[in-house]
């Protein structure tokens, strides 16, 4: 289980993007976070790692059928 920073994330809400108290307790910790910009999301994947994950794992030929034989 995640504890949160409530006094933290209170500040950040409150005094950091000037929220209300009744704007603050409206919105979830997710939204919150990403108003901060404190989210944890991967960016997408671009064509240089997909490039790079194909070379790090080839199709084989005995993969090209889908598993059907």
């Amino acid at each position: 289980m995640t504890m949160l920073d409530w006094p933290g994330l209170m500040r950040a809400g409150l005094h950091g993007l000037r929220l209300t108290p009744r704007e603050f307790w409206a919105i979830t910790p997710a939204e919150l976070q990403l108003m901060l910009g404190t989210t944890q999301a991967a960016a997408p994947m671009d064509r240089q790692r997909l490039d790079a994950l194909q070379r790090a794992f080839p199709d084989d030929a005995k993969d090209m059928n889908d598993g059907r034989n």
